[in-house]
């Protein structure tokens, strides 16, 4: 029996190397399909597939056969089981803002130098290193306190705050990766963790990085950040999708 099992896996990433060799076109450009690992997640969204590459930050979406072949690959690998993203509203790859800017409250003088200095750290990581590998060290900051206490909302909302306040002191890019990054750092730092989520949504297919509290809902986040699930959570103990 056991070499029996042995074989068939052996057989089956056999199968997914070819899988990987092969490249998929994507926007008219050939891109390398990633061979399933610990450090890919895949959300299903219905008809398609997006592949996300923790380590590189290499993202593939996939359809019809190509999907199919994927999902083979991880039955049999150490990747994660595939997330199943929730359907969004239809928007047509629009949605409405509020054409007021709120101006909180400012966060106190210690929070800010705290989230000033982890913010500094966050961007510097981001830049000093190979670029091919810029997103997972990114993640690997973001998920230092996985396994601390969650934070309540008002400490996740104090965290959140005091990092785009201390973002307004620096020309540089702070987009949604490195704010919730920065933040959960800042969370660690005070002993709360397992608040830094990353998700995917539909209807278009995006992307996005946030901070949540203890019950999993998030944080210093427009409505519409319910529309992401979650792909970074905890892993579901069986493989059987489909």
């Amino acid at each position: 029996m056991g070499t029996a099992r042995t074989t068939s896996r052996y057989r089956a990433m056999a199968t997914c190397q070819r899988h990987r060799d092969r490249s998929s076109p994507l926007g008219g450009q050939a891109v390398n399909v990633p061979a399933p690992s610990r450090h890919t997640r895949t959300a299903l969204t219905g008809a398609a597939g997006v592949v996300v590459n923790y380590r590189t930050g290499t993202t593939v979406v996939l359809t019809g056969d190509s999907l199919s072949r994927w999902l083979d690959c991880v039955e049999h690998s150490e990747a994660p089981a595939p997330v199943t993203v929730r359907p969004s509203e239809t928007s047509w790859g629009t949605s409405e803002s509020s054409a007021r800017l709120d101006v909180p409250a400012p966060p106190p003088w210690s929070w800010r130098i705290a989230a000033s200095v982890l913010l500094a750290g966050t961007l510097a990581t981001r830049h000093l290193g190979p670029g091919c590998t810029s997103f997972g060290r990114l993640v690997r900051l973001a998920e230092v306190g996985r396994n601390l206490p969650r934070p309540t909302r008002a400490h996740a909302s104090l965290a959140v705050r005091s990092v785009r306040w201390a973002a307004c002191l620096f020309p540089a890019r702070v987009a949604c990766l490195e704010e919730s990054t920065a933040a959960a750092l800042l969370l660690a730092a005070g002993g709360r963790g397992g608040a830094w989520r990353h998700g995917v949504a539909t209807d278009p297919i995006r992307m996005h990085a946030w901070i949540c509290e203890v019950n999993g809902q998030p944080v210093e986040e427009p409505d519409q950040t319910g529309d992401y699930s979650p792909i970074n959570g905890t892993e579901p103990t069986s493989k059987r999708y489909r």
